[in-house]
């Protein structure tokens, strides 16, 4: 990743959580898809937009900190992803992981998975607070673009809307750009921008 000329988003910003999940078995996968991978590393650009909107969270909540799932993504590992899911069509599928011929802009380095996590919760570790499903849920209830009628029907509570709020504020004032399907997923730049300006992290 240094050697592409990424950096350690934790360079940028020290107090930035990490916890990449596909370097885990905690994901939809449920296997480790990254191995070694363990640090969060974005385009210098976009990490400096992280450590803006870290900045601003913590103005806005000294007791909350964002917390990485995932940022830049190798290739090898993108098709990974794309074949864990036979069962739904490309289509479907698109919805949820870019398809690795095109490369996502997780690929370029220009993307991050992320959430908001107290400083310290009562086990004295960061706790993700509750944005109403887990990281990697497939479904409508993970859509930022149906959050109020999922909340009038009583699918999502106020309190998991205003944090996923607290989030986004957050990163729209780094400069991210949210998306219609996950409330953890934020871009950078537009894929047409990444592609232009940066190549695919092998």
């Amino acid at each position: 990743m240094i050697k592409q000329g990424l950096v350690n988003v934790q360079d940028a910003d020290p107090s930035i959580l990490v916890e990449l999940k596909y370097s885990t078995t905690d994901n939809f996968v449920g296997k480790d898809v990254y191995g070694g991978l363990t640090q969060a590393y974005m385009q210098p650009m976009a990490a400096k937009k992280l450590a803006e909107a870290s900045k601003y969270l913590q103005a806005h909540h000294p007791n909350l900190r964002l917390l990485v799932y995932d940022a830049a993504r190798p290739r090898s590992a993108q098709w990974n992803l794309w074949n864990a899911l036979p069962n739904l069509s490309e289509r479907e599928r698109r919805k949820y992981v870019a398809d690795p011929r095109e490369g996502s802009i997780h690929n370029y380095g220009c993307a991050v998975d992320l959430t908001v996590a107290t400083k310290e919760g009562r086990s004295g570790a960061p706790e993700p607070l509750d944005m109403g499903t887990k990281y990697d849920f497939f479904g409508e209830l993970a859509y930022p673009s149906r959050e109020n009628e999922l909340l009038r029907a009583g699918k999502l509570t106020q309190k998991q809307i205003d944090n996923r709020h607290i989030l986004r504020t957050a990163m729209r004032q780094g400069g991210f750009t949210p998306i219609e399907y996950e409330w953890w997923h934020f871009n950078a730049l537009s894929r047409a921008k990444a592609k232009m300006a940066f190549r695919i992290v092998d």
